[in-house]
């Protein structure tokens, strides 16, 4: 397993396979670089992807350090070194849950230095719906992560991680979908050890949650929107992000192309891998 060098005290674990066009795929939360193993599997070394553990995450190092460490602007740091680091020229970016703000924060700082998107929800245009009543019976775990209360619940007791992870995996994706148990149990490993939950959760601290980033964000003037070629691949059976929310993509993206997925959840990598694949792969030029 690779390391990439230290960006701010942060070095990053990472898989790398293929020979081809550059591509980053970026996990959620509560998932590791894993979400992409299916994705990784249908391109077969069609493209030269890289996929690595966020900062805090799974193999990736974590710090008690500053929550700005590990907001959007501080996880994209560490992504665009990685990219610097192994010389990737314009990769596409492709992300869901965390993974896709990180790559919105990276397209709207450097978007010279990407070549397209490839993103599921959340995307802005979202607003003050997300304190709609029915948004925040699903958004309540991001305020809960917030209270020390949750890691006092949560951090390094296995029996807990498995339940609270679980529920997640299990609410959040499409009812024809069930994880992989293995995998499952392996991942439950991973955010069991001491101080990994906590790492995990320090996304929602450093405010760069959809409840705290939705309700501050405000329309750009339309020079101003992000300027890279933007397919989006939005899940009919997310209960967090409905496809009504879509309506307002134009309105952030300069050249969004939006895919309405039937039947998927909010884990697309693992609940629509070929639709990911195939969007990789009309980004890239190559075949899927």
């Amino acid at each position: 397993m690779p390391r990439g060098a230290s960006i701010d005290g942060f070095r990053l674990a990472y898989d790398r396979a293929g020979d081809g066009p550059p591509v980053v795929a970026l996990h959620g939360w509560p998932g590791s670089r894993r979400d992409y193993r299916e994705v990784a599997a249908l391109l077969d070394g069609a493209v030269d992807l890289v996929v690595p553990d966020l900062r805090g995450f799974g193999e990736s190092d974590r710090h008690d350090v500053a929550l700005d460490a590990y907001s959007a602007v501080g996880q994209a740091a560490s992504i665009l070194g990685l990219i610097d680091e192994l010389g990737f020229d314009r990769p596409v970016l492709v992300g869901y849950d965390v993974g896709s703000r990180i790559a919105q924060a990276i397209a709207a700082q450097r978007p010279e230095t990407v070549r397209a998107l490839v993103l599921s929800p959340p995307l802005p245009g979202i607003g003050d719906r997300v304190l709609t009543p029915d948004a925040q019976r699903e958004f309540w775990y991001q305020p809960f992560h917030r209270l020390s209360l949750s890691a006092e619940l949560i951090d390094g007791r296995r029996d807990a991680v498995a339940v609270y992870l679980r529920h997640f995996w299990e609410h959040w994706s499409a009812a024809e979908f069930a994880p992989d148990p293995a995998e499952l149990e392996a991942l439950f490993d991973a955010y069991a050890r001491p101080g990994a939950f906590v790492a995990s959760i320090a996304w929602y601290r450093a405010g760069a949650g959809t409840v705290a980033v939705a309700q501050a964000e405000h329309e750009p003037a339309p020079e101003d929107r992000v300027d890279v070629a933007t397919t989006v691949l939005w899940p009919t059976e997310d209960p967090l992000f409905p496809v009504a929310w879509a309506d307002r993509l134009d309105a952030f993206f300069a050249r969004a192309d939006l895919h309405v997925l039937n039947g998927v959840g909010h884990f697309v990598p693992l609940e629509a891998p070929s639709d990911v694949a195939a969007a990789i792969a009309s980004a890239t030029g190559t075949s899927a």
